[in-house]
């Protein structure tokens, strides 16, 4: 199975202003998501977007630091499975693009791992571990 677009991620600085905006557009983001650190919503034809605030992503990649005039986006692809997770990420890695986070069996249940494509935005790879 070929990896698939699952999910659209942003790390804010001010998860309120971020979820206020994207209300704005006409997402439908539940009330009271502002005081979570991590928010999904479903978008039509089955993707989602997620945000986490930028001490979220710090809790797993000590060594982020927020862009500089840059984005803060990121692509998600699903995996079938988490030995595709590590299937993945060694193909793109072993074809010379640049492993950020090699792969791990993150405490919210999923095998993770992040690639950098040529621009250095941040493709995250990701299947459930059980």
């Amino acid at each position: 199975m070929t990896p698939r677009l699952d999910a659209v991620s942003v790390t804010t600085g001010d998860l309120a202003a971020s979820l206020a905006f994207y209300r704005r557009l006409g997402l439908d983001i539940p009330a009271g998501a502002e005081t979570a650190p991590h928010v999904e919503v479903a978008l039509p034809g089955g993707q989602r977007l997620l945000w986490d605030t930028e001490d979220v992503v710090r809790s797993f990649d000590a060594d982020w630091t927020a862009p500089k005039g840059g984005e803060r986006l990121g692509l998600a692809f699903l995996c079938d499975s988490p030995a595709e997770v590590d299937a993945v990420f060694a193909d793109l890695t072993g074809a010379g693009y640049r492993g950020h986070l090699r792969p791990w069996d993150a405490v919210w249940g999923q095998r993770y791992a992040v690639v950098l494509d040529p621009d250095g935005c941040a493709v995250s790879l990701f299947a459930p571990t059980s």
